[in-house]
């Protein structure tokens, strides 16, 4: 009992402190663009720096060997294509969405992450529903009433709270903050199954996926800006932006969240997503004083509530869960009837044969 303890103590500190470090990308982002800092160029700068701390320690935790991350053609075709869409768009979406919006906004907007991935599955035949089923129901209401909620934050403002930043653009910020969602729901999809098909381990994933988007990012960049002005780091706030998002928002994240999800699930780790909204919006709300709406409160409330509902529909698939043996081959289903493939991080990898 005391051990179960532990391992479920270390699994919501692990959660606590992404969520934590996701709210503080947004807010020093969001200080930086205001700065006059490129959204660009923090996606190439904030994967740069990731792969700089990631890559010494894949080779430190493999006892200075690095045929850990050798890659067939078939995987780095996944691996590519995860960087291209997961990280390079998304996150290009993520930062000019964040310009557009709000540090709270933004925030929100990624509790429809879980919705969306489960719609993508959906389309691609690795989520199945039975309509008799409350649970499978409970799926789909929840997805529409996350969707119903973004669109209620994009297109109602409702009187102001707190007004005094610069206007935003709401609407197209929340377009590029769907985009975001969708990449992000990909990128989740595509490492299921890259570490499903024991291509890499996660860590050498991330690695892999930070150098492949710094390429992507800076050419990405370099063909939409030729002005190399733009690349300057002019003030201490946007070095420490620099710093914070590649170390922790890349770096720290993707190795804890990666740690998490193998040993609780993709559920567990979904469940915290709230937390950084709620982080995000108070800090943003008491001290940096960034405008805040009924509309947007409303509809933050709205996306929470389906993103549980959503969960809740999820639950059986993920009941058994914890009992399995993290080296089985496959992943057991409640009582036999589950009526949901694991679309996400599965706790187990199985050989590509």
């Amino acid at each position: 009992m005391n051990q179960w303890w532990y391992d479920e103590g270390r699994a919501i500190l692990a959660m606590v402190v992404v969520q934590s470090i996701y709210a503080g990308v947004a807010i020093f982002s969001k200080q930086a663009l205001r700065e006059g800092f490129n959204p660009r160029v923090i996606v190439v700068y904030r994967q740069g720096i990731a792969f700089l701390v990631l890559f010494p320690a894949s080779i430190l935790l493999n006892r200075g060997k690095i045929n850990h991350l050798a890659l067939g053609g078939k995987g780095f075709t996944l691996v590519f294509i995860t960087a291209l869409f997961g990280t390079t768009v998304s996150q290009n979406c993520y930062f000019q969405g964040l310009q557009l919006s709000s540090s709270s906004m933004t925030t929100a907007m990624l509790n429809l992450i879980p919705g969306v991935t489960f719609l993508i599955s959906l389309f691609l035949g690795l989520e199945k529903l039975e309509l008799r089923s409350l649970r499978s129901m409970a799926k789909i209401f929840g997805t529409l009433i996350c969707i119903g909620g973004a669109m209620c934050m994009a297109l109602y403002k409702g009187s102001a709270i707190l007004l005094s930043s610069p206007e935003q653009n709401l609407v197209l910020g929340c377009i590029f903050l769907f985009g975001t969602d969708i990449c992000w729901s990909l990128w989740l999809i595509l490492q299921g199954i890259i570490c499903k098909r024991n291509y890499l381990d996660p860590l050498s994933l991330s690695v892999w996926i930070s150098f492949l988007a710094t390429i992507l990012s800076a050419i990405f960049t370099l063909c939409i800006d030729r002005n190399l002005n733009i690349w300057k780091i002019r003030t201490r706030t946007q070095l420490i932006a620099c710093l914070f998002v590649g170390i922790f928002g890349s770096g720290t994240t993707f190795y804890l969240q990666a740690w998490t999800i193998e040993r609780r699930g993709a559920l567990f780790s979904a469940l915290f997503n709230p937390l950084a909204t709620i982080i995000a919006t108070t800090i943003t709300f008491l001290i940096l004083h960034e405008n805040l709406y009924v509309g947007s409160l409303v509809g933050a409330f709205v996306v929470i509530v389906g993103l549980y509902i959503v969960l809740w529909g999820k639950a059986e698939d993920y009941g058994t869960k914890t009992k399995l043996d993290q080296k089985d081959d496959s992943i057991e289903q409640v009582d036999g009837q589950s009526d949901l493939h694991e679309p996400l991080l599965p706790g187990t990898r199985e050989v590509d044969v």
